[in-house]
């Protein structure tokens, strides 16, 4: 139950025999196994950072508030505050993104792009006039177990998605779609080229203030229904989705990084061996069976070469900032339809 355990056999194990001890603030939890990836630190025994910025310089730009540090079972540790500096405000600028955005700098923003529509539409306008890449830091999108179906998966008809979380006190004044259930959002818009028609949505206030498990029902005018589900109250982690198309499913576990595919076809042959299975109407379909070889890639470091490249070579990136309106538009749509119903 302790998310910070692995800290602890850092300092035990690490720290001592360590050249360099290097901090970083603001690191995500994350309920997987994947590391946090940042940059190669260590070239001829010197530490190079692409970029320093410190918290002190965080403060003086109004970014973070000054710390309250509490210093707890340990007698060595004392802490002075110094009176924190004058914030330095951006101006006639709504957002410290649309004041980089104007000063001509590309952007990579952590899910969602924002909370507010209105403040999403005018970044994906600021970028487009200014020419600037703006990237989206919705990280599934890179997960191995997806990429290797994503050419596979053609005009689903029925998607299911599963995105279940264990009970974390940390986050919780965060909605749960927006922090859990957006992840699928983003996929399924990407793979139905359709709009929405209708959205059907509901959750359940368990522990929190806030909805703890949604589930929303979202059909679009082609004809295809996602089903979404989403829990932080959950007594495993699982994160699953499965797309129906026609003659083929397939199925997608983005935690444990597998995938498979089974596709049906007319069966014509003399194959004993054969996967076979008949309809009512006496007609006989082959079955066949594939899981595909998942490379073994970090997710998070994969989105950060796609932005890296996308600026480098003036190219969209994978999750483009109009890609993470399209997401937020859904699901404050869904955020909308629960509280009609709470």
């Amino acid at each position: 139950g302790n998310a910070n355990a692995w800290g602890q056999k850092i300092i035990q194990h690490i720290q001592g025999n360590a050249t360099y001890s290097l901090a970083l603030t603001g690191t995500p939890w994350r309920s997987d196994r994947i590391p946090i990836a940042l940059t190669t630190y260590c070239r001829e025994g010197t530490v190079h950072c692409d970029y320093t910025y410190g918290l002190a310089q965080a403060i003086k730009d109004g970014v973070c508030r000054t710390p309250r540090i509490t210093g707890i079972d340990n007698e060595k540790i004392s802490v002075t505050i110094r009176p924190a500096p004058s914030a330095l405000t951006v101006g006639q600028y709504d957002t410290l993104i649309e004041y980089c955005l104007e000063k001509n700098k590309h952007v990579f923003i952590e899910k969602p792009i924002t909370t507010s529509v209105d403040e999403a539409e005018l970044l994906v306008k600021l970028s487009k006039k200014k020419k600037l890449i703006g990237q989206v830091g919705h990280v599934e999108r890179f997960n191995p177990a997806i990429s290797s179906v994503i050419k596979t998966i053609d005009d689903p008809k029925f998607i299911e998605c599963h995105r279940l979380a264990e009970f974390n006190p940390r986050g919780n004044d965060v909605s749960v779609v927006l922090d859990l259930m957006i992840h699928d959002i983003d996929i399924v818009l990407k793979l139905v080229d359709s709009d929405v028609k209708d959205v059907k949505a509901n959750g359940v206030c368990v522990i929190s203030n806030t909805p703890d498990i949604t589930n929303a029902r979202v059909e679009f005018k082609n004809g295809c229904v996602a089903n979404f589900t989403a829990s932080r109250i959950s007594l495993k982690n699982m994160r699953k989705s499965r797309f129906f198309q026609k003659e083929a499913y397939i199925a997608v576990d983005f935690l444990e990084k597998k995938s498979e595919i089974v596709k049906i076809s007319d069966f014509h042959g003399t194959d004993n061996y054969a996967m076979l299975i008949e309809n009512a109407e006496g007609d006989k379909k082959q079955i066949y069976y594939n899981s595909p070889e998942i490379k073994s890639v970090n997710a998070i470091e994969e989105e950060h070469k796609d932005f890296a490249n996308s600026i480098l070579h003036n190219k969209v990136p994978k999750v483009s900032f109009k890609d993470g309106l399209r997401a937020l538009k859904l699901a404050k749509l869904i955020i909308d339809k629960v509280n009609e119903n709470s």
